[in-house]
């Protein structure tokens, strides 16, 4: 401890250039990380040295944690189903059970919509229903994958919703716990436990970059303003669900290009909302079930007993080049007539480096290289793919994503839509945490980007912070936790500062 004389205590220690000079890095930091900051400096020899910095946590609204029994507010009678919760809020409102696509017309805005499973047929009704319910399914499947895009509750996996829920019925979905209430308990719900509102992230600067998944073409400018990096996948089944008919019988009645027209349409929605900003576009990955639900599927289609490992993917691009060949032709018409150099290709489901190759041998053949500002990605889904990820970085991709349904999933052995095992699905695995790990920093090695695009982030916030720091260079979310994935790569990102 050293003693100052009163005489100098009063003096001024800091000359006005660097109280300014500080001023103005304390600017710069606060703008970075888009709130304010405690920031500790240091002068020696005449420079001014930042030494931490972090964010003030003392201003703003104290959160308060509500530690409060739901069954103390909603009694036990009235929890009528449990399933498992897909996404997340709460809503109330009157059953409408639907058991087929025929039936999507008794859906009105506002109904909670009740269901076996959903495919891509009912995103129309999905639009207008305040919440899902279905009987089958688990946190990774078609419905719980649109809820969380559309931003309603879900809950998967009940078994029984069909059976026990009678039409008109007013219930309330639960999409925090998994848990259906006879009644209407929403508002009870939001006071018992407030939703919390992460927006203040909206501007906070990231090294990692914050994406979405995205299909919804209505959902395209609102997301677009949401200040998010880009769009790390955007679903191209969404919008072929959306056109309504499968691809290969616009082929048979030679109608190519209107086909081909209506995905550009699509497309042209998302590289304007984003423009400036990365679309990577994940080429067709239905499923055979999924294609027979299109008008002529069954013509085309056969039936597989387990389509989620089946005929899907890569190897059917290779099959039936000329499906792959429209998608190809909108890409380029985007790209290089309108002038959208925002959108790139990434390929699912790649089992072999001999299909990679083959695909970008049909890729050269259509006229679509990796050259100038167009980037393919590979996703990682298999894991051999993990195992062998150096000898497909050998084949020549300018990034990864990482697609952690698939790849937990074939880890674990576990069929992801089976709600009968869907206790045993989790990301949080070790073995899935050592794959994940090992295709991150494998592909920092080599110096190509690395991204994330499953539901795993979303549904495991915490996650995140692993990501980051095994070097990820995006997170790719659904936009119901685009502010809260900003907050925790942004808290990350400085505890691996502090640790360097």
């Amino acid at each position: 401890r050293i003693t100052i004389s009163r005489q100098y205590q009063k003096k001024q220690k800091l000359e006005d250039s660097y109280i300014i000079k500080l001023a103005h890095i304390g600017k710069q930091l606060e703008d970075h990380y888009g709130k304010p900051q405690d920031i500790e400096w240091g002068l020696y020899n005449k420079k001014l040295y930042i030494v931490q910095t972090r964010p003030v946590t003392t201003i703003g609204k104290r959160e308060e944690t509500v530690n409060v029994d739901i069954t103390s507010k909603i009694p036990v009678q009235d929890i009528i189903l449990e399933g498992s919760p897909a996404s997340p809020g709460y809503a109330s409102g009157k059953v409408t059970i639907i058991h087929s696509a025929k039936e999507l017309s008794k859906i009105k805005q506002g109904n909670i919509l009740v269901t076996e499973m959903t495919n891509p047929d009912f995103v129309p009704a999905m639009r207008k229903a305040s919440a899902i319910v279905t009987d089958e399914g688990g946190v990774t499947s078609h419905a719980a994958i649109v809820s969380r895009e559309l931003g309603i509750p879900a809950v998967v996996g009940t078994r029984l919703a069909t059976s026990i829920l009678k039409n008109s019925e007013v219930i309330t979905v639960n999409g925090y716990n998994g848990q259906v209430y006879s009644g209407d308990y929403a508002e009870v719900l939001r006071t018992i436990k407030p939703e919390k509102d992460y927006s203040e992230y909206k501007n906070a600067k990231t090294a990692t970059k914050v994406y979405v998944n995205l299909g919804e073409m209505e959902l395209a400018q609102k997301v677009g303003q949401m200040g998010v990096d880009g769009i790390g996948l955007l679903r191209a089944e969404f919008m072929i669900a959306g056109i309504g008919k499968h691809p290969r019988k616009f082929i048979e009645e030679k109608k190519q290009k209107v086909f081909i027209d209506k995905l550009v349409e699509g497309l042209k929605i998302f590289v304007e909302a984003f423009e400036g900003r990365p679309v990577i576009y994940r080429a067709t990955d239905f499923k055979t079930n999924e294609y027979r639900s299109l008008k002529g599927g069954e013509e085309y289609e056969g039936e597989e007993n387990n389509p989620m490992i089946g005929f899907r993917g890569v190897c059917r691009y290779l099959a039936d080049s000329e499906v792959f060949k429209m998608e190809i032709e909108a890409i380029k018409i985007i790209r290089n007539k309108m002038g959208y150099k925002n959108l790139h290709l990434m390929l699912p489901f790649v089992r072999t480096t001999k299909e990679l190759i083959d695909v970008k041998k049909l890729l050269t053949t259509f006229g679509l290289t990796r050259k100038g500002s167009f980037e393919l990605y590979l996703m990682v889904e298999i894991p051999s793919v993990v195992i062998l990820l150096d000898d497909f970085i050998d084949v020549g991709i300018d990034g990864i994503s990482i697609g952690s349904n698939d790849l937990a999933m074939l880890i674990l052995g576990v069929d992801r839509d089976n709600e009968k095992v869907s206790g045993i699905f989790d990301e949080r695995n070790p073995a899935v945490l050592w794959a994940l790990e090992k295709a991150i920093t494998t592909a920092k090695k080599r110096n190509i980007k690395a991204s994330i695009c499953g539901q795993a982030p979303s549904r495991f916030p915490e996650l995140t912070r692993n990501l980051v720091k095994w070097g990820i260079t995006s997170v790719s979310v659904s936009p119901d936790v685009a502010y809260l994935t900003r907050k925790i790569i942004s808290e990350a990102e400085f505890e691996k500062a502090r640790k360097s």
